[in-house]
């Protein structure tokens, strides 16, 4: 099944335009986009394919961090978390 995943993590700097492009084309192939320029938090929205809503937030958090290291961005802890099944979606669930 395939999830619809946000995650976002809070430093103590603020992000560049220019990180976070970085972030972006770090999850474009997860079918992500990238979020936080001029803030503290920075954060992903991706597509994963997982079976539970669990499996699905942790294999977007491991192509999250992945991601955020790839783009150079400072280690932040992860302050929201959300998934969303395609079947939630097609129904209205939110």
């Amino acid at each position: 099944m395939k999830w619809s995943v946000g995650i976002e993590a809070e430093g103590d700097k603020i992000l560049s335009r220019e990180q976070i492009v970085e972030l972006a084309d770090a999850v474009a192939a997860s079918d992500g986009i990238a979020t936080g320029i001029g803030t503290s938090r920075y954060g992903v929205q991706l597509v994963v394919e997982a079976d539970t809503r669990q499996d699905a937030i942790g294999t977007a958090t491991e192509r999250f961090i992945a991601a955020a290291a790839s783009a150079g961005l400072p280690p932040a802890p992860v302050v929201r978390t959300q998934a969303v099944s395609e079947a939630e979606e097609e129904s209205g669930f939110r």
